[in-house]
């Protein structure tokens, strides 16, 4: 019998997750059954699955009606339902924390939005949300931005797992695992215990390419049959997996570092790239691209549902990050011909990011705020 290539994926070090959660899943047994038969070690949530999830069918009805007759404020109702549902996940997943002794078995819940710009409020609002679900197997997403940073630093020297969110550059990688770093060694100083705060650092993928793809085509267009289109065309659908082995080729480096060692011995885990984005949004590139290309030992790849399925079904799986930097290199080196910049590319897709995020946040509430209504006029 073939083996199941997700399961495959956790035999070559590599974390199966998926970026999907509804009340249904979870009832139902989906959820569990995943975890049994494909091997998912973790789920993943932001804004837009959870407007998702309540906008459609009825799985969170009885609550919504008995929110409402409590009298339950907006913020009170939104954080209830998506508390009660990260919580339900955490304890179907914890069996996969015991068993990986906290490697995996996590559940993402990501601060609000409208913070991202807000260290302070991003720090409370972590530490509000992991003690309102109070299971050890959540990691809290806190963006990558600049003022992401110090919220990161100051929510693990804490003691709560981080799930940083919307990497889009290798240079804020790097920034992103200084950061952590940076926690680690402050938790130690202060006497707790290190092992208790896993992290994972989500680098987008497929975003990169949408936005890359878009330029590289319009130099084609502007410079028809020069040298310059011609290394536009080769470059189409390289530059995300490139940048994301450029990442992965760092994260060898770091916590490889002298600095590391000591951290290590002390019971600290690396902070594990995680590649997020990765359905195939060009219908010309296959389906499991941002899978079988991005295959490496101490990483973790959250898959969409539709893109987890064509991965059982297809995918082929090999250590494809392990000693790629080179030809990662060689690819960005081309695209530094280009303009806009890589980093200039990276940072209009964070701030995209942010804003998408908020608009599907304003979604939810806007979601949840409209049920209550309905209930409380029923």
């Amino acid at each position: 019998m073939k083996t199941n290539p997700l399961v495959a994926l956790g035999e070559a070090g590599q974390s199966p997750w998926i970026d999907y959660i509804h009340r249904g899943m979870i009832a139902s047994g989906e959820l569990a059954r995943r975890i049994a038969e494909d091997g998912i070690r973790g789920v993943t949530s932001n804004p837009t699955i959870f407007e998702k999830a309540i906008s459609s069918g009825h799985d969170y009805d009885d609550q919504i009606r008995a929110l409402a007759r409590g009298g339950a404020t907006l913020l009170e109702a939104y954080k209830a339902i998506v508390t009660d549902d990260i919580r339900a996940a955490a304890d179907v997943l914890r069996p996969v924390y015991d068993a990986s002794r906290g490697d995996d078995g996590y559940v993402s819940l990501e601060v609000d939005p409208d913070l991202a710009r807000d260290t302070k409020a991003t720090i409370a609002r972590a530490r509000e949300l992991f003690d309102a679900v109070g299971r050890p197997n959540v990691m809290i997403k806190i963006p990558g931005t600049k003022e992401g940073l110090p919220a990161v630093e100051e929510t693990i020297a804490a003691g709560i797992p981080v799930n940083v969110t919307l990497i889009f550059s290798v240079r804020r990688y790097e920034e992103v695992a200084a950061a952590y770093l940076r926690g680690v060694e402050r938790r130690i100083a202060a006497g707790g215990d290190p092992r208790s705060v896993a992290s994972v650092a989500s680098f987008f993928v497929s975003r990169i390419d949408t936005a890359v793809d878009a330029l590289l085509l319009s130099t084609v267009e502007r410079w028809p049959g020069s040298p310059k289109a011609e290394t536009a065309l080769s470059l189409l659908g390289k530059t995300a997996v490139a940048s994301a082995r450029l990442a992965y080729a760092k994260f060898r480096v770091i916590f490889d570092a002298p600095g590391w060692r000591p951290l290590a011995a002390r019971g600290a885990r690396v902070q594990r790239p995680l590649w997020a984005s990765t359905g195939t949004k060009n219908p010309k590139y296959s389906d499991v691209k941002y899978v079988e290309e991005l295959i490496g030992p101490d990483t973790v790849n959250t898959m969409p549902p539709q893109t987890m399925d064509a991965f059982r079904d297809h995918g082929v799986v090999a250590d494809t990050l392990s000693g790629a930097d080179a030809g990662a290199k060689a690819v960005l080196d081309d695209y530094a011909l280009m303009e806009p910049g890589i980093e200039e590319v990276c940072s209009r897709l964070e701030k995209e990011g942010v804003g998408s995020f908020l608009d599907s946040y304003r979604k939810l509430l806007a979601a949840v705020e409209g049920r209550l209504k309905a209930a409380s006029d029923g």
